[in-house]
């Protein structure tokens, strides 16, 4: 087994090395000169047309590493319920430098950025040098510099390509390419709004050249022209028109003060590549197909999974007027910790989907799964007040979980988790986690101090969401756990406390079209996702060869016409998810069928089970009710927390004093100004032995 991974990781470097070394060498003179008429001749042949070259060189290479890190994902060693051995990939790195508007930068996020605009400059100058010096176009008689001005707009939106390239990668959730590096969609969603930026600059640039060339040359109306046979720059002013409208609405700032016109206008997405397409051509598509391939393999799955309603066990109201949703689920559904789940109401937003961070443990909680909601924003706000009226049932659809392939924490002498309001979220899960592992007798877990800064007291009763409501004593002695809890905005305790601050909990009638969340195609069904994506993609080689050589070759040459550019484009689009959409079905359905009666055993587990309302708040053991007494794991929380009023945490001296550990992971979540003062502080140098990684939900 160990010799097959290792086979299957080096094909693929190979194969991701020479992908990248066909883009590096698309600009030079010896790629168009002399290459090109070679490789032209023997893969453009007539089953593909013009597109063959570029399908076979920048298609089916990261097709097939697809494929194959499907493979290799799979056949990645799971740790077994005795011995836990996951390593972290990517995940926990040294930290080089924090600035705006990039933000937290890693050591190696800041190498292949460089190269990555390295290679844009290398493209330019490259495309440049061939127009200005080699082969200049000039087919409207322009003078020399108009000329050489309307060539610099057409090689920049070239450049703009390339970021298309990789633009899709980093949002597609179950994808199998961001675990190869240790990466998730959540983490690695900053890739995309960097590239957003990048291409949507570029090909604004392109745009605006090619307006004042026109009108220099008195021929604006060029803008409005749909030529049958090459570029239609009509299709490409509406994507650009688009495209400034996703721009625009996706800043931090527009996004931040009206999600939901960005959600919504961001929705445009599938009209923008549609006339991005058309207007580049099939032959340039090929060269970005396979991210867009893959995203809409996930998309569809996605869509697929969402389709059915999910069981929602019960719903808790905390005090500070937060929520936790327990769902059902198959036992079949791993995660790690971290991981997050995307829910819809109908009730609330017939399209909206919003993540939250899960708090269960897939190893611990083997029939539910838990997600906290922090009360903000329209949508929180209307679900909040959903479940505080009268409903005993509630529609919810969910997608996910995603979250990371691998995740262990005990590979650390220490732990120091930092939150900041419900940052302190993705931690209950941490340590869920080692609550779990600590029944292994031989399993050496980490010290764990968590500091967590709350703006109101009552903020506090995110603490109690730390153990399950199941948790025993001996569960939980092997976990060393200190608190350090800080109030920023009181002085001192509360002496009396409101019923409504106490917790209430809600438990849902099961409806007949609820089902248990159940395994999808993903991090739990490797193979069968590669299974979907080598057959809609081999169908899709197979339909394009047919309609190619039996519908579009005998029009180009038996008829003396060109065929269409924009549709050549249109049938590369409509066959690719016709068989992203039979194949996914395909599969999905079958993958159903075996997991029915899962399915309907889960049901039963938890329809089974006898609910109890708890007696008191959890955050009663700081408001000064009284417990039951065998509620000794919460007392053990109060032990092991200290609160302090008034203040903020000093991180830079908490960080230095856990230098004396040979090695420490740090976590934090929370605020972008928390996030980066803990970044600092371990990317400063001054405690070497700090492991520093960032949590962020920002997007």
């Amino acid at each position: 087994m160990g010799n097959m991974r290792s086979l299957v990781k080096m094909l693929m470097v190979v194969l991701f090395l020479g992908w990248i070394f066909v883009w590096i060498m698309i600009s030079t003179d010896l790629y168009k000169s002399k290459w090109t008429p070679k490789l032209a001749k023997n893969l453009n042949t007539t089953y593909f047309g013009p597109q063959g070259m570029n399908l076979v060189l920048l298609t089916v290479p990261m097709m097939f590493i697809a494929v194959l890190s499907c493979v290799y994902l799979h056949t990645q060693k799971k740790p077994t319920q005795p011995q836990r051995e996951w390593k972290i990939k990517g995940r926990m790195g040294r930290v080089m430098m924090v600035m705006n508007p990039l933000g937290i930068v890693t050591a190696t996020e800041l190498i292949f950025s460089l190269l990555f605009v390295a290679l844009l400059v290398w493209a330019l100058s490259s495309h440049l040098y061939l127009s200005y010096h080699v082969h200049l176009h000039n087919h409207d008689n322009a003078k020399i510099w108009q000329a050489k001005f309307r060539a610099f707009g057409l090689r920049i939106g070239y450049v703009g390509h390339y970021c298309w390239a990789f633009l899709f990668f980093p949002v597609t959730r179950a994808s199998t390419i961001l675990p190869l590096v240790g990466l998730t969609s959540e983490s690695s969603i900053k890739y995309h709004i960097w590239l957003g930026h990048v291409s949507n600059f570029l090909f604004l640039v392109h745009t605006v050249v090619f307006l004042i060339y026109w009108a220099m040359t008195n021929q604006l109306m060029e803008t409005f022209a749909w030529n049958p046979t090459y570029v239609s720059n009509l299709a490409g002013t509406i994507a650009m028109v688009i495209g400034i409208a996703m721009w625009v609405t996706s800043l931090p700032s527009f996004r931040r003060k009206k999600f939901e016109l960005f959600f919504y206008t961001h929705q445009l997405y599938g009209l923008y590549i549609i006339f991005y397409v058309m207007h580049v051509g099939d032959s340039w598509f090929c060269m970005i197909l396979p991210n867009i391939f893959l995203f809409f393999i996930d998309r569809y799955l996605r869509f697929l999974q969402s389709t059915k309603r999910s069981r929602l066990v019960s719903a808790k109201i905390l005090p500070s007027d937060n929520l936790e949703l327990t769902f059902a689920k198959t036992s079949g559904v791993h995660y790690t910790p971290t991981s997050i789940l995307f829910l819809h109401v109908p009730s609330i937003s017939k399209l909206q989907w919003h993540p939250f961070t899960i708090t269960s443990s897939s190893n611990l909680e083997k029939d539910t799964l838990s997600v906290v909601i922090r009360r903000q924003g329209s949508w929180t706000q209307k679900l909040y007040t959903h479940l505080s009226s009268s409903i005993d049932s509630l529609e919810v659809s969910t997608e996910g979980p995603y979250g990371p392939n691998s995740f262990d924490v005990s590979r650390h002498d220490s732990l120091i988790l930092v939150g900041g309001g419900s940052g302190v979220t993705p931690f209950i899960s941490v340590i869920r986690e080692l609550i779990f592992q600590s029944q292994n007798p031989s399993a050496k877990l980490p010290n764990v101090l968590l500091v967590c800064a709350f703006k109101h007291y009552h903020d506090l009763a995110f603490l109690d969401l730390i153990f399950p409501s199941d948790i025993s004593v001996s569960d939980i002695s092997k976990l060393n756990l200190r608190i350090e809890a800080y109030i920023t905005r009181e002085d001192k305790k509360p002496e009396t406390t409101d019923d409504h601050r106490l917790l209430q909990t809600k438990w849902f009638k099961p409806q007949p079209l609820d089902c248990p969340i159940s395994p999808v195609l993903g991090s739990n069904n490797f193979l069968w996702l590669g299974v979907v994506i080598l057959s809609s993609f081999f169908m899709f080689l197979l339909l394009i060869g047919i309609v190619t050589r039996y519908y579009v070759y005998p029009v180009d040459h038996n008829t003396g016409k060109i065929y269409n550019f924009s549709y050549r484009a249109l049938w590369d689009m409509f066959l690719g998810c016709v068989c992203i959409f039979i194949s996914s079905s395909v599969v999905f359905l079958w993958r159903k069928k075996q997991n029915k009666e899962g399915d309907k055993e889960s049901k039963n587990q938890v329809q089974s089970v006898e609910f109890q309302t708890p007696t008191s708040s959890p955050g009663s053991w700081f408001h000064g009710h009284e417990r039951e007494l065998e509620s000794v794991p919460y007392q053990s929380i109060v032990q092991a927390t200290s609160v302090h009023f008034g203040s903020k945490p000093n991180l830079k001296k908490i960080l230095f004093e856990a230098e004396g550990s040979e090695d420490v992971g740090v976590m934090v979540c929370g605020p972008r100004k928390m996030r980066h003062e803990v970044a600092k502080i371990c990317s400063s140098g001054l405690a070497k032995n700090l492991h520093f990684e960032a949590i962020s939900f920002n997007w």
